[in-house]
């Protein structure tokens, strides 16, 4: 069967989308893994479906790369939003339903902002935070990011205790004297160092500020794929209207045959 396709990155944080509201595209894990990779399919960091959601606008199914369906994609939330409103489905403002709950988003000239999920927990340890923000993720602070050998140290923790087979995205993050985060991250179910993480830029931010690392609102990041932002309210020991917000970007449109 052929598939009309359409690739969108966020900070470098790519995914191929499919519009996929009568569910005709048959789910299947090799399938998405083969379309993701990046020699022998169109490559990315992920796939996800916009399938229609009553009574919101739409709803987000995201896959990582080795096919399996995960939790909360943040960047791919700013990318459907763009993609639904580049389709004309929705107008600036939209709520779309995720697995992890309801988002609002905002479609922007130059940006996208989501609101991601309320954080309560965070969870401090000698050598690191550990925290769900859609997605869990275990964020360590670093003198010099650029030092660090993710892919050896980011797979070492994300499949080491307490993770294990359900394992954690990595982040290492280095805080400058302009209080702005550089953040390198490690992703579950690609497996890899991916130029940006949206879930991991969040949780980086909230646990910066909850570290008293960071104390100015909007808290800027520096992904190595592009610059983001994190702003949120904190209220009873719990971090509210949490907007994660940078570009969400459309970069071609491609035709794919698949064997259902």
């Amino acid at each position: 069967m052929k598939y009309t396709f359409y690739k969108y990155q966020g900070a470098g944080n790519d995914f191929v989308l499919l519009d996929d509201r009568e569910e005709t595209f048959l789910v299947d894990r090799q399938k998405i893994e083969r379309i993701c990779h990046r020699n022998f399919g169109v490559g990315a960091d992920g796939l996800i479906l916009l399938q229609n959601s009553n009574p919101y606008d739409f709803r987000m199914r995201y896959f990582n790369s080795d096919g399996r369906e995960s939790s909360m994609c943040g960047n791919g939330g700013r990318c459907i939003a763009q993609f639904a409103f580049d389709l004309g489905l929705v107008q600036q403002e939209m709520t779309f339903e995720a697995i992890d709950g309801l988002h609002r988003a905002v479609v922007h000239p130059t940006y996208v902002a989501l609101e991601m999920i309320d954080v309560d927990k965070v969870e401090v340890y000698p050598s690191h935070y550990f925290l769900n923000t859609g997605s869990p993720h275990h964020v360590q602070f670093v003198a010099d990011v650029q030092k660090i050998d993710v892919q050896k140290e980011g797979a070492k923790i994300r499949y080491g205790a307490p993770y294990f087979e359900q394992g954690s995205n990595v982040n290492f993050v280095e805080v400058d004297e302009n209080q702005t985060l550089h953040i390198r991250t490690y992703e579950r179910g690609v497996e890899a160092e991916t130029l940006a993480c949206g879930t991991g830029v969040t949780a980086a931010a909230i646990a910066a500020y909850s570290a008293g690392k960071v104390s100015q609102l909007p808290i800027h990041v520096k992904a190595v794929g592009g610059d983001l932002s994190v702003q949120f309210m904190l209220a009873n020991l719990r971090y509210e209207q949490v907007w994660l917000e940078g570009p969400a970007q459309f970069v071609f449109e491609g035709m794919i045959t698949l064997e259902n």
